[in-house]
């Protein structure tokens, strides 16, 4: 084939050339003895007219088959300004039929009704429409920009194992059965932390890796089973110099793939603050609805609701303002109420600001004092809506958070199209889990805790902040980090915070430890969740649409249908025995 020119790149600078054109048939027009047929290609789409002389040799043509197409550029009589060349088409001399195609089982377009797995079964058709190719083109220029920006900044690109030893006190992983070593498994890599660390142990100072990574999870729209990570680490560079290498190769990216410029330094959260007025460690900062906390109002109160939460030391009430909201229906404010109970509350206290004085099931248990000091302190005008939750403050605040996003989508307060990112910064070091009774890793247990907080490791592990920090964009967190341990001592202390013994220390992490003990620098890094990353830069409502080949929300891959039984002989060989029960 001698293509001369791709779909998308003609214009009335190129009348009067003979050109060849390949691609695949994206709608045909008959009208008589003319026949139209837009051609697709992967740059765009051109317009094509076959005459009387041809109009009969092309009538079994139909979408999808693909063509090559030789003949004369012309100027259209209705140009369509929606594509890049409306203005022109071809006036087809001669074409050739390169293969055929049956009726698809979905339409090839930018908007489409079919069903997710209907498009999931069938990939290959659904990455043939534009919107689609658009989102894999991009990613695969943010992947390229931070390549590039990484290569020129002094790191290294190395890869690390993806078979590796299993480790599972974190998330559940995957595992690999070994044929050599009978009864013993490999770990497929949940990230390359391990080997990363080792790394600057080995004096690399700077690396980076577009990795991919393995864990066994629930699936939702911005989380798969097998993931891509664009991993950093760097060597003798505290938290903000850090900041300052990663903000630079986010405002490449920007830049270079949207075309946007985004100011720099980019705001920085603690964590206390991001739970305290935003209800979420990641939280969406392009619109208002900020939450206040109420205890000081409802010191006294004798609303069961309010004093079962001032009567837990860690008990908070939170309130957010809906400026005329006071039209919500029952309907409206009970699925806001849903909201909250699925994110951990037991409920929602739901008050309007009417004819100046509150009105609602709750406001018959306040106090004249509580009343005007609620009014004064949230400035409530007339119409306001007040929504508030009380319990535990981590639970008070995540679930009013969820609400206040319930809000954002349903009242459309923000756009796809901008951009806002922030650090949260200063995360606890341990989190108390009620279930196994025992304090656990906020983050992960290499994470460096502040120095001025060790002090705390036995007497009050609650106090201890962390190093660590988030990097968020339009409430997704598209990045985690921390400076890590490079103490041995340290180390084996973090180990044993979470109630390893010695024996489980050396037996998970022993290879680990011990290289610590042969200078080790002071070192830290990031991950970027490359798949959410690209979600929110294409402006994408799930990680599927910019992943080829993803899996459903039940943990299958539709065209596929892994997993999949394996064969006798394989399990055999493996060692394994299934117990079908």
């Amino acid at each position: 084939m001698n293509r001369t020119h791709n779909c998308g790149e003609l214009t009335p600078k190129n009348l009067g050339e003979i050109v060849t054109l390949v691609g695949w048939v994206s709608k045909r027009r008959n009208f008589g003895s003319i026949v139209f047929i837009d051609l697709r290609d992967r740059e765009g789409i051109t317009q094509c007219v076959f005459d009387e002389s041809l109009s009969e040799s092309i009538k079994d043509v139909r979408n999808e088959y693909i063509l090559e197409i030789k003949g004369e550029v012309i100027l259209r009589k209705d140009a369509n300004p929606k594509i890049s060349t409306g203005e022109i088409e071809i006036k087809v001399v001669s074409f050739n039929i390169i293969n055929q195609a049956e009726l698809t089982t979905m339409i090839i377009q930018d908007e489409t009704d079919a069903l997710e797995d209907t498009r999931l079964k069938y990939r290959y058709l659904d990455l043939r429409r534009p919107v689609m190719q658009k989102k894999l083109i991009q990613r695969a220029k943010i992947v390229r920009t931070m390549r590039n920006f990484l290569d020129d900044n002094g790191f290294i690109d190395v890869e690390t194992p993806m078979l590796t030893k299993s480790t599972p006190e974190g998330s559940r992983e995957y595992l690999g059965p070994s044929r050599v070593h009978e009864g013993e498994f490999y770990a497929l890599a949940q990230s390359p932390q391990i080997f990363k660390q080792l790394l600057m142990v080995s004096g690399l100072e700077r690396y980076y890796q577009i990795a991919r990574c393995f864990r066994d999870e629930d699936l939702r729209a911005d989380r798969q089973l097998d993931f891509t990570q664009v991993d950093i680490e760097t060597s003798f560079l505290d938290e903000n110099e850090f900041h300052e290498i990663i903000e630079a190769m986010t405002k490449d990216v920007m830049k270079k793939v949207l075309g946007l410029d985004v100011k720099t330094p980019f705001l920085k959260l603690s964590y206390n603050d991001a739970m305290n007025f935003y209800g979420s460690d990641k939280p969406d900062n392009r619109f208002g609805l900020k939450l206040n906390e109420m205890m000081t109002v409802f010191a006294n109160s004798e609303f069961q609701v309010f004093k079962s939460a001032l009567e837990n030391k860690d008990g908070s009430i939170k309130a957010i303002v809906l400026e005329n909201g006071a039209s919500f229906t029952r309907k409206e404010t009970d699925a806001l109420t849903d909201v909250a109970k699925k994110n951990g509350a037991k409920g929602l206290v739901v008050l309007k600001y009417v004819n100046n004085q509150l009105e609602g099931p709750a406001a018959k248990f306040l106090s004249e004092q509580e009343i005007n000091d609620c009014v004064k302190i949230l400035n409530l005008k007339e119409n306001d809506l007040i929504l508030m939750t009380a319990d535990k403050w981590e639970k008070a605040a995540n679930a009013l958070g969820a609400v206040r996003l319930a809000l954002r989508d349903k009242l459309n307060l923000t756009s796809k199209s901008d951009f806002s990112y922030l650090w949260v910064v200063d995360f606890p070091m341990f989190e108390y889990d009620d279930e196994s009774q025992k304090y656990v890793a906020k983050h992960h247990t290499f994470t460096r805790p502040k120095t001025t907080d060790i002090e705390y490791l036995k007497s009050n592990p609650d106090k201890i902040m962390a190093h660590a920090y988030d990097l968020v964009l339009n409430g997704y967190e598209i990045a985690g980090g921390s400076l890590r341990i490079y103490d041995q001592a340290m180390q084996k202390a973090m180990f044993e915070m979470i109630g390893f013994t010695d024996e489980q220390i050396n037996e998970r992490f022993g290879f680990f430890v011990d290289a610590f003990k042969y200078g080790t620098p002071p070192h830290g890094g990031i991950a970027f969740g490359l798949d959410r990353f690209a979600m929110v830069l294409t402006e994408s409502d799930s990680l599927r649409d910019v992943i080829a080949f993803p899996k459903n929300a039940s943990a299958r891959c539709p065209l596929t249908n892994a997993p999949s039984q394996v064969d006798e002989k394989q399990l055999n060989e493996l060692h394994i025995l299934i117990d079908k029960k």
